[in-house]
């Protein structure tokens, strides 16, 4: 279902290189003639693909999208070593990389494959001491960032291509949320010894959302995906009568309802589809852990 621009619904925007999330985020308010608009996961510049946007009030629950997992297409360079790890950065170290074997590419990558903690790379988003780590790293400050725990699901090789002392290996991984494949390109390299960098990067989905379902340009039009399919979709639906809607708009909990909860925290959705909000279990009983607001006549 799609839903108005007036009462908010969730975008998927297929951003092109060059431009920021945030540019794309401001492009959306002027379309849509609206403040209020966020996005679930940041993609570098150099980056394209799926940004999923939330409108009005459905930025809401962009909350449930961000820990999703993801799919992504990329092309690694072996042999060439940036300081981003990826293209947009200055190269610091070269290598020929025309003696790596496509067997120790492949070995490489399959170490790169399950659970195992990454270090994310130093020109990242990542908050230190209240800062981004790419404004520190831009400033010439040292940055050292913790490994966290991810989760690389696939990580095949699509083709790998040489010449000129460098590998070009393209790939499609499936990861967790919070994955860096700027650093699986930079692990890699450093695994096989000629160094590594990213030079295209393009999202494909997030969770049940598709980069072929995404708009290309941004117009007063666009399509939005209805906020209670959306939720249900990602997190169940728990159906409530109108009666029970407006108890949950009150912050009153529905006792004794714990039974008719099929999932740990589905959308509450009232009998004419509109989403009242996100639910979970209070003992015996179902309360509200958020609400969306009532749309006005």
């Amino acid at each position: 279902m799609q839903q108005t621009q007036g009462s908010g619904g969730i975008l998927l925007v297929d951003k092109p290189g060059g431009v920021t999330s945030h540019d794309i985020v401001a492009r959306a308010r002027r379309a849509l003639g609206t403040r209020k608009i966020g996005h679930a996961g940041t993609l570098d510049p150099m980056a394209t693909g799926l940004l999923v946007l939330g409108v009005g009030h459905s930025t809401r629950l962009l909350t449930y999208v961000v820990g999703l997992d993801k799919t992504y297409e990329a092309t690694i360079r072996l042999g060439v070593a940036t300081d981003s790890d990826d293209a947009d950065g200055v190269e610091t170290a070269r290598t020929d990389a025309g003696g790596v074997a496509d067997e120790a590419i492949h070995r490489g990558i399959r170490s790169l494959t399950g659970a195992f903690s990454q270090v994310p790379s130093t020109v990242s988003a990542i908050k230190v001491g209240g800062r981004r780590a790419y404004d520190l790293a831009r400033a010439g400050e040292q940055v050292e960032l913790k490994a966290r725990e991810v989760v690389i699901s696939r990580f095949d090789v699509r083709g790998i291509r040489r010449g000129d002392g460098v590998v070009d290996v393209d790939v499609v991984v499936d990861c967790s949320s919070g994955t860096y494949i700027r650093a699986l390109a930079r692990d890699l390299g450093a695994d096989l010894g000629v160094g590594g960098h990213l030079i295209a990067l393009r999202r494909t989905r997030i969770g049940p959302f598709e980069v072929a379902d995404a708009v290309t340009e941004l117009t007063p039009d666009a399509p939005l995906q209805d906020a209670a399919d959306v939720a249900a979709s990602l997190l169940g639906a728990f159906p409530v009568t109108a009666d029970e809607a407006r108890d949950l708009r009150h912050g009153k909990r529905l006792l004794g309802a714990v039974d008719r909860l099929q999932t740990e925290t589905p959308a509450a959705i009232a009998p004419d589809g509109t989403l009242i909000g996100i639910v979970g279990r209070r003992g015996d009983d179902v309360k509200s852990l958020m609400n969306m607001p009532e749309e006005q006549p």
